[in-house]
């Protein structure tokens, strides 16, 4: 198949195999890079101890750790874990991020590990998020990047591709969370279920790297292996403005015109409204008006998946000159020290803090229920986040919703879920 036939993804791994590879079939490919965090590396470390041939690792510059899940550690198991990452670290010369640097896939974005046209390997799900930099990146087991550390190398089918054409610009208060959730609601959780979803379309020249990000990163949620988005101006320009060279060829970084896909999916981007997904699962998802008036008990704004400067900016917006309803909890984590730091001197921590919100350094916590906003029996969250199944951020008798952090920042000063359109003109 010639180049030009290529869907993005097929380029990325023909490259990365050395020859052309077509979907559904097997390939070993080379490995740019691969990292694991404080809740999956301590089993990677098992296994490569357990097994001699892989007590190495082949090239510990494509190697990464990063401590963000349990961080700082709530408990003296979580403390021991991360003192196994940071003597691993030194024993192979990896380099590890410390307590406080940030979540995983926001931490390795902003030290440019990333660049188009890579094959990216994390032990997390969220991995996907990195195909907003039009890298083949996706999540794997434990055993998985234990054998990646080791041999550089990965085994996987290549993915059915689906184009994922975005049209129009988005409404105000539209964010890439609502549009996210459109496409759940469409194909479900297990709609693209192994496939690779390549972004076209006229309204990528609207939507933002922050928002590209958000979308990869949820494409997991109904099943994808990768979510991909070309390398178009857009990112040059964001690889540009962060010091980084793009380093491929832009052949690698955008699909042919000829390109073959089994499926099309389109979403009139302007017709999309304020999202809500519903619990207990991502894909019951509404439009923010059908559960509008749903009491809720903490709201929090943060995560890999709406966690970045634009996220916090546009919550500002609602919460300037307002407060945080009384007894509800408002939990605002950057998912980055440089976040943390760009929103510092904006000032919108103090529009956050003055709103009566609590600001925490980045962590993982509060999405996963580890700590720092774990919720009661019968409570009720909203959450940027991009799960709700039962139990995820607390007890198995509360309830998650999901939502973009304007609907998430409206419903925090309401105290109920809010159509942040609301807000719009006042």
């Amino acid at each position: 198949m010639a180049l030009q036939d290529q869907t993005l993804t097929e380029a990325i791994l023909s490259a990365k195999a050395g020859r052309t590879v077509t979907p559904g079939e097997f390939v070993v490919v080379d490995v740019d890079l691969m990292y694991a965090h404080d809740g999956t590396a301590p089993l990677a470390m098992r296994v490569m101890e357990d097994h001699e041939v892989l007590h190495k690792v082949l090239s510990p510059e494509k190697a990464v750790l990063v401590i963000d899940h349990a961080s700082p550690p709530p408990t003296v198991s979580a403390a021991t874990a991360h003192r196994l990452m940071r003597d691993f670290a030194r024993k192979f010369n990896v380099t590890l991020y410390d307590v406080g640097t940030g979540v995983c896939h926001q931490v390795i974005v902003e030290a440019g590990h990333v660049k188009p046209g890579m094959v990216v390997l994390g032990a997390d799900s969220h991995t996907v998020t990195l195909g907003a930099l039009s890298a083949f990146a996706t999540g794997v087991g434990s055993t998985d990047i234990a054998v990646a550390f080791a041999t550089g190398k990965a085994w996987l089918k290549v993915p059915e591709p689906v184009k994922v054409v975005l049209e129009g610009p988005p409404k105000p208060w539209v964010m890439g969370k609502d549009i996210a959730l459109t496409l759940l609601g469409e194909v479900g959780t297990d709609g693209l279920t192994y496939k690779a979803a390549e972004f076209q379309g006229t309204a990528l020249k609207h939507i933002s790297m922050d928002s590209r990000m958000t979308i990869s990163n949820m494409c997991v949620e109904a099943g994808a292996k990768v979510g991909i988005f070309p390398a178009d101006e857009t990112l040059i320009k964001w690889l540009r403005a962060q010091g980084i060279n793009s380093g491929v060829s832009q052949a690698l970084m955008n699909p042919g015109h000829n390109a073959p896909y089994s499926d099309e999916l389109r979403i009139d981007v302007n017709r999309v409204e304020p999202m809500v997904a519903a619990p207990p699962n991502v894909d019951n998802v509404r439009v923010v008006n059908e559960v509008e008036g749903v009491e809720v008990d903490q709201v929090f704004i943060g995560s890999c998946t709406n966690g970045r400067y634009e996220d916090f900016a546009v919550a500002a917006k609602i919460l300037k000159g307002r407060r945080v309803k009384a007894g509800v909890r408002c939990i605002a984590v950057p998912a980055s020290r440089r976040v943390y730091k760009e929103l510092l001197r904006s000032g919108i921590i103090d529009v956050l803090i003055n709103a009566g919100c609590f600001v925490a350094h980045s962590t993982c916590g509060p999405c996963i229920g580890a700590h720092l906003g774990l919720l009661a029996p019968g409570e009720t969250a909203i959450s940027t986040s991009n799960r709700n199944f039962t139990g995820r951020m607390g007890h198995k008798d509360s309830k998650v919703y999901l939502a973009s952090p304007a609907t998430a920042a409206a419903s925090a000063v309401k105290g109920m879920i809010t159509d942040p359109r609301e807000f719009l003109n006042s």
